[in-house]
């Protein structure tokens, strides 16, 4: 006995004849022009941002590189082990491409494939998402490549999904675990198969490789047992819950063994980035958030999605079965968007599941509600549909312009920035490699650095990670001055007045300024390249702090300069700084 329904579609029917060689081709032919012309338009899209990855991405690429060359998970060369990433599969993933040759070697193409690599897998990422939405598609409809195009172009459209998919982090890779499990409820549930077992453990398997790609994919662990549970007939109860379990156990076997592996290898039972980040449980203010999604997409499309929702889930058919199936996990994905904290980085980084199921849910319920409804009807809503796609386009276009012109901090920028002068102090101060930065912007530094980086934001830091998580800033303080006690120390933006350095009398007791630019000063800047850099007071005298002050001036007012404009640019391969004993 099924538990999803069994349809009246006979076209449709996984058990027809297959149709004539001749008939099939032109249908193969429509499936890889909508998949390759939907993955063209997204790599359009990312072309406008050009080499810009966000700095954080490179957090990863430092752990994944020495996790290539056999160092372990850690951030620099024997530095010791903390969690500073929450994507183990996509670290994972860059590291085996730098195993091949193909990330963290120089260039390919003449391009550093420290920017190529990534961007290119996220871009086989989404290609893949295509190549799921084809198929999903094809259990529900006898237009699947026209939906998957649709999908497609719905998903290059958007800067959100765009941006961060091709930013150097986990994005795209985790909107590819997504749409899989959708998809795999979606086919299961319409070919009467969702209570087989190979199907619940595939579901269990592939929510793992979600919790494991970011830390609220973990919510994706409940998706096969709701699904079962909006299907639930009396006759199937027993075997309902059986396959269940057993998607649980798939999901909890992989995942359950990675938090082992932290526990004894990092010491914490969640990734040390949470910790830093203190995530609050959500608040009614935050059942809101959803309408940031829609604001973003453009009010009228997204009315006229749901109507065509609406009206296709009122009548009884295969087609209301799979949308149903679909409507869980997009259920669960704005469910994670709202419990998630504000993110800095803008642009809601952290929609792109929400971006993902709703560009194939919003394609299919728009193709074929304008198929399904009589002439008249079909007249009004594609009318609507053109008005609403005109405003959305115009603001998803200033979306994508506004964010070009000003990109959030950049790895390339970063590592020129901080990396190179780091470097050029530790040079001049003949510093060993045992000496520490105290710093914010971690991945460039990370990735360049001759020193050892000391992360005063908490993301590579255990005891920082504490102090910020109790929002404990003088205990956080104590620790920089009293213990660690870094030979450097560079702010940027606010964080000197975020963590309250500027008010402690240890800090100009301890450190003099080598470097400082601000609203006062000659240059006119905005507070994100506000950028100051301190050495111990005890490790320089007259002439030497002289000579480190000569060396900024000479070097980082052209780079701070180019920071303003040039975030799309990208650098030279980052060499490691710290090599290995």
């Amino acid at each position: 006995m099924s538990v999803a329904t069994t349809g009246t579609r006979p076209a449709l029917s996984p058990d027809s004849p297959d149709p004539p060689a001749a008939r099939r081709r032109p249908g193969k032919l429509a499936a890889v022009a909508a998949v390759l012309g939907g993955t063209a338009l997204i790599a359009v899209h990312a072309s406008f941002y050009g080499h810009w990855l966000i700095d954080d991405a490179a957090i990863t690429f430092a752990y994944s590189r020495d996790l290539a060359d056999g160092h372990g998970p850690v951030l620099q060369p024997g530095a010791a082990p903390v969690e500073g990433y929450s994507n183990p599969t996509w670290m994972v993933l860059l590291a085996l491409g730098k195993l091949v040759g193909l990330f963290d070697h120089g260039t390919l193409f003449g391009v550093n494939d420290q920017v190529l690599f990534p961007k290119a897998l996220a871009l086989a990422c989404c290609l893949g998402i295509l190549v799921l939405f084809y198929f999903g598609a094809k259990t529900l409809s006898r237009r699947p490549a026209l939906i998957t195009f649709v999908a497609g172009a719905a998903l290059a459209a958007i800067p959100s999904f765009v941006i961060w998919c091709i930013s150097g982090l986990e994005n795209s890779f985790y909107a590819l675990t997504v749409a899989a499990l959708a998809v795999l409820l979606l086919r299961a549930v319409q070919r009467g198969r969702l209570l087989a077992h190979r199907v619940a453990a595939g579901a269990g398997l592939i929510a793992a490789a979600a919790a494991l790609t970011r830390p609220d994919g973990v919510i994706y662990a409940g998706a096969y047992a709701i699904t079962v549970a909006v299907f639930l007939k009396r006759d199937v109860l027993a075997r309902s819950v059986r396959t269940a379990v057993t998607s649980v156990v798939a999901f909890a076997v992989p995942f359950g063994a990675y938090v082992v592996f932290r526990w004894f290898e990092f010491g914490r039972l969640v990734p040390n980035t949470a910790v830093a980040k203190g995530q609050e449980p959500p608040t009614l203010d935050d059942l809101a958030a959803p309408g940031q999604i829609v604001d973003y997409a453009g009010w009228l499309v997204v009315a006229v999605a749901v109507a065509c929702l609406v009206v296709l889930l009122v009548r009884p058919s295969r087609l209301r079965t799979g949308l149903i199936a679909l409507l869980v996990p997009f259920g669960l994905a704005v469910v994670a968007f709202i419990v998630l904290e504000y993110d800095w980085m803008g642009q809601l980084r952290f929609a792109t599941p929400v971006w993902t199921l709703g560009a194939f849910g919003g394609a299919i319920v728009v193709v074929e509600a304008l198929s399904a409804v009589r002439v008249r009807g079909r007249v009004v809503l594609a009318c609507l549909l053109v008005v609403g796609l005109i405003s959305s386009v115009n603001g998803l276009y200033a979306q994508g312009t506004d964010y070009r012109a000003n990109t959030k901090t950049a790895m390339c920028l970063v590592a020129e920035r901080d990396a190179q002068a780091v470097n050029g102090f530790a040079d001049l101060l003949r510093l060993p490699d045992s000496a520490q930065v105290g710093l914010i912007d971690l991945g460039g530094t990370s990735l360049g650095s001759r020193i050892r980086v000391l992360d005063l934001a908490g993301l590579g830091d255990k005891p920082i990670a504490d102090y910020l998580h109790r929002a404990d800033l003088k205990g956080l303080r104590d620790y920089v001055f009293t213990q660690a006690k870094p030979e450097l120390i560079t702010f940027i933006g606010s964080w000197i007045t975020t963590l309250r350095f500027d008010k402690d009398p240890r800090f100009d007791r301890d450190y003099v300024t080598i470097f400082r630019n601000d609203p006062t000063g000659n240059m006119t800047v905005d507070s994100r390249n506000w950028v100051s850099y301190h050495v111990r007071r005890d490790l320089v005298d007259p002439a030497k702090l002289a000579e480190l002050q000569a060396y900024a001036q000479k070097t980082l007012p052209p780079v701070l300069e180019l920071n303003k404009t040039a975030g799309l640019r990208g650098c030279a391969p980052i060499q490691p700084g710290i090599k290995a004993a």
